[in-house]
This record gives C-alpha cells, sequence and structure tokens, in this order.
C-alpha cells in the first residue's frame, strides 16, 4: 500500500467488465464512481474506454476525480485516450502487477473470466501474505451471491487458512464499499 497522509486521496483498483451491461450493473457501477471522484479521489483500471470500463472512468471523471489506466499492447487500440496516466504493459501478468501495485485498494465489479482471474489472484495474494490491501466485492444486483456462498463453503471445510472477512468485504452498495475503504484507508 502506498504511504498515505492524513487526507490524501485513495487511489482505488477498480476490477470489472469491459462488456456494455444493463441498467442492474451500470447504475450501481456509476454511483460508485461518482463516490470516488467527488471524494477526489483516483480510479486504477484496466484502461479500457468501453463498456463497464467506460461508464465507471466517465463517472470518475465528471466527478473530479482522477484516472489511472492500466493497459495491455494487445487491447491499446480500446485504451482511454483521456487520462491522467496510462500504462500500457507487454502481457496480462504485468498488467495485473501494476494494478495492484499503483493502487491502495481493491473493489471488484461485475464481470467475466478476466475479472474473476484479477479477483482470485489478489485474494491469494493476501491469502499468502503478500499484500494487506483490503478488498471489497460489490455485489451489484447479487450478481455474486454464488461466489459469496462458494467462499463461505470453503471457509467453513477449512479451505481457507485466513477468516473470509480478512480476505474480502461483501457489500452490496456502493456506498457502502465507500463507507467500508474509508473506514480502513483513513488514518486515525
Amino acid at each position: 500500500m502506498s504511504e498515505r497522509g492524513y487526507g490524501d486521496p485513495m487511489r482505488i483498483c477498480v476490477f470489472l467488465s469491459a462488456a456494455d451491461l444493463d441498467e442492474r450493473y451500470t447504475v450501481p457501477a456509476r454511483d460508485f464512481a461518482e463516490r470516488l471522484g467527488k471524494g477526489g479521489h483516483t480510479l486504477v483500471w484496466g484502461g479500457s474506454d468501453v463498456g463497464l470500463m467506460k461508464v465507471v472512468a466517465d463517472g470518475v471523471h465528471e466527478s473530479g476525480g482522477k484516472l489511472c489506466g492500466v493497459s495491455v499492447e494487445f487491447l491499446a487500440d480500446k485504451a482511454r485516450a483521456v487520462a491522467d496516466e496510462m500504462i500500457v504493459t507487454a502481457d496480462l501478468a504485468e498488467r495485473k502487477k501494476q494494478l495492484l501495485e499503483q493502487a491502495d485498494a481493491v473493489v471488484i465489479m461485475v464481470g467475466g473470466t478476466g475479472t474473476l482471474d484479477e479477483a482470485t489472484e489478489i485474494l491469494e495474494l493476501k491469502k499468502h501474505g503478500h499484500t494487506a490491501k483490503p478488498v471489497v466485492l460489490l455485489n451489484s444486483a447479487g450478481f455474486y451471491d454464488g461466489l459469496k456462498e462458494q467462499f463461505r463453503r470453503m471457509e467453513a471445510e477449512g479451505f481457507l487458512p485466513l477468516p473470509l472477512a480478512e480476505l474480502v468485504q461483501f457489500v452490496d452498495e456502493p456506498g457502502e464499499a465507500m463507507a467500508y475503504l474509508e473506514s480502513v484507508l483513513s488514518p486515525a
């Protein structure tokens, strides 16, 4: 985690889909983005200017936040043209590494296999003590109900060496996600 002083803005990595999705997912994503932007925080995201990634980047930018994109060479044609920072990596492994290095915390929104890959990688890093960054899973429209239940089963049957609550915070609303991040990242 970067060294943040009192009142310093947060750098929040958001893992999410680049697909065009309906309002069950775009409305909460936009709400979270606006909260992030109004707080003067920085969005660290996959850099794409399409789908849900565009919705979130637009919401942060229009609300006064900053944008730090981390794209990959083979997706450079989908990268947002205007961002405060844009990092282009050679491959997906380096992209994930850069996303995590650039952020103070991670929020997981709805997505497909790429989002799930990013989410499980950070949880694995936390499990092994390689990061202490807070991770929040925003369960919009119950999208991750099945995954939440699977994690609970893993915990109950001894597959997790740490309590689930130490790995990831599940929330249903964007306001809960921001409140949690502010509570764990704000200096005392």
